[in-house]
Parts: C-alpha cells; structure tokens; sequence
C-alpha cells in the first residue's frame, strides 16, 4: 500500500551536487569551543552539509548527563556564522520546537523514544503548525513500520513538507555485534510504500562502536538512501556521552573517502534488456517455488486430517527441531544464509500450524 506523503525533494533543503546528504557532529552539545572547534574541523572536510549536536539528551536513566541545554543553541549558531554550515538539533516537546525556531535552527529531528509516542509527535506537530522547517524523523526504538509511518504523516499534516526519515536501527532481545539491530527490510519497506520520501542512515546509533561504521555506512549506500548523519567529535575519548560510537572529523573524511556511490540506473544500453532478462528468470523460479509451497500446504492439511482422526496434538517438537537442523545445513550448503534459513522455515511452519488448526475443528464428514 502506498503512503502519499506533500513533501518537497532533498534538493529544496540543501544542494549536494548529487553526493550523499550528510549531517555530523558531537552526540551532545558538551562545551562552546567543543562545539565551534569540531565544527570547523568537518566543515574543512568539505563533505559535510549539516552541523548536527544534542541539546537535550533522552537519557535511560536519570542522574546521566541530559544536555547542556538551551545555551547550545548559541553554540551552533556561532559555529554556523564561521563555518557556513546548516544546524540541526534534536527536539522532543513543544518548548523545545519554539527555542530551537527562535534559536534560528536549520534542521530539527525527532528522536526514536519520541517517535514511539504518538501523543509526543503530536504535540510537535502542533507546535511546527505554519512553520517552514526541514524536519527528520529517526525510526521508533522497536521494529514498528506503522508507528514510523505515523509519526511522518503528524508531522506533513502539520505543513512541514521538507520531510525525511532517519534509519537508526531497532532495539532487539538479541544480542548481536550491532547496538540497534538495522533490520534492512522495514527500511526498505518504508522505501517501497514511500518512494517519494528521503531516507538518512544513521550508523551511529546502528553500529554503537566506530569500528562497525564504514560497513553500515557502505551497505545503506548500497541500498540507495540519501544520506547519512554520523556521530563526530573531536576527541571521541573524552565524549560524555556515547564514547565508542563516535569519530574524529578526520576518520569520517577518510570514510566518505572511501564509500563507492553507485548509482539507481546505469548509462550502458544493454543494461536494462539484461536486467529484465535476470527478473524474468525470478519471476519464473518465484512461480514455482509458490506453487510448491502450495502443494506443500496441502499435504499439512492431509497431516492435519491425519492427526485428527488419531487425536494428535499439531505441535511436534522433535519433528521441527529436525526439520530445522536439516534444512538449515543444505541452506549452508547453498551458500544461504542460516537466518534466513530459520526466518522461512519458521514461516512456513507457522502457516502449516495454521492450516491443521484449521483442519483439526473441522468434524470429519462421517460424525458431521
């Protein structure tokens, strides 16, 4: 299904020369010559658009450091009369929208704990009514497309049509090399349903250690967002907030130094009789592979009849542990990835469940 959002392009904001939008700049707001000094360092990069830095920090947990507070605003607006550079600043209440305005600040973005509350994204909203802002809204903290979608239209139907989305990645029960889990696919889905609408990746928060960065970055390129904004400070080491995630203006030169930017379409001739070639030959696989997953389901609900008649409970366990160790090692064998393996077979189980539930309510015809 697709989302009509009123919204103007990337371009209308800021001009790029087609290179990737990117905003950078300390996690927090800490000191006025952190702040100026950093800035003047990613500007000397001649890479980075957008100043970025936290004024008011959503901390965890009280009694941690939650921002320098307004006074930072003058901060960035020093640092932008001598570098040239845009600002941005997180907002997360009304107040905080009517000072960062008044404060002269390009760019607001709406963070991942404020997106996952309606009721706060409305009272944002209200408070950009009339006003003409770039605003970015970062993903909620849990893998919730329609939240994320929400937040969006609250905020275009506010008027705001220099809008984009943040992908900073979801917070998971597993524990994995990233801090937020990237979960590409909701990404890509909010891509789909919105094609229209700019996607900034945030590796940052993604990663939440500097080494990880380059790979996420590279990857988010790869999957043709606009943009990026990055965590840099100075001096990484003495941060007071988010340490290990952030970069000296240096290292994030080197890094966009080192991104390949490829393009959504190719200038060769032949490229898209060849591509459309390789699509039909997955559409035919796609086919087939439906059609025996169809078949498939038939013989679950044979097993379902089967199991009825018998009085068998559906759920085996032993059975699917052995369907999983098998099937998971031919998918290694194939060069397929083990959690996608376990992502489709666990699919597929959960709609064979479904079809013998089905089929176990369902009176045989000789007692109906």
């Amino acid at each position: 299904m697709k989302h009509s959002l009123d919204i103007l392009p990337l371009s209308s904001w800021v001009e790029t020369d087609g290179k990737p939008f990117i905003i950078a700049g300390p996690c927090s707001a800490e000191t006025e010559e952190q702040v100026v000094s950093t800035a003047h360092l990613l500007a000397n990069t001649g890479k980075v658009h957008v100043l970025r830095a936290g004024i008011w920090k959503p901390r965890t947990r009280p009694g941690e450091f939650e921002g320098i507070g307004s006074v930072g605003l003058q901060w960035l607006n020093r640092a932008k009369e001598e570098t040239g550079l845009l600002t941005a600043t997180e907002v997360a209440t009304a107040k905080h929208v009517e000072e960062a305005l008044a404060a002269g600040i390009d760019i607001l973005w709406i963070g991942a704990r404020s997106t996952a509350n309606p009721f706060t994204v409305q009272e944002i909203a209200d408070a950009l009514q009339g006003v003409d802002v770039p605003v970015i809204v970062k993903n909620p903290v849990n893998p919730d497309l329609s939240l994320w979608i929400g937040a969006l239209e609250r905020i275009n139907r506010a008027g705001i049509k220099k809008l984009a989305a943040i992908h900073r990645g979801f917070s998971s029960f597993e524990k994995t090399a990233f801090r937020n889990e990237p979960m590409w696919d909701i990404a890509i889905q909010l891509k789909t349903i919105a094609p229209e609408l700019p996607i900034i990746n945030d590796p940052s928060h993604i990663c939440g250690n500097r080494e990880l960065i380059p790979y996420v970055t590279q990857k988010a390129m790869d999957m043709d967002m606009q943009g990026l904004i990055v965590e840099s400070h100075i001096d990484p080491s003495v941060a007071w907030t988010d340490a290990k995630q952030q970069v000296t203006p240096a290292a994030l030169a080197e890094l966009l130094d080192n991104l390949s930017i490829r393009k959504p379409e190719s200038n060769n001739p032949g490229f898209e009789d060849k591509l459309a070639e390789f699509r039909n030959q997955i559409d035919q696989l796609d086919d087939q592979i439906i059609k025996q997953i169809g078949d498939r389901m038939k013989i679950a609900e044979k097993i379902g009849e089967f199991k009825r008649d018998n009085d068998v409970t559906i759920l085996q366990v032993n059975r699917w542990d052995e369907i999983v160790q098998k099937r998971v090692k031919l998918g290694a064998a194939l060069s397929l990835g083990e959690e996608f393996m376990k992502k489709y077979l666990e699919l597929l189980h959960n709609e064979s469940i479904r079809k013998q539930n089905e089929i176990m309510n369902i009176k045989p015809v000789a007692e109906a």
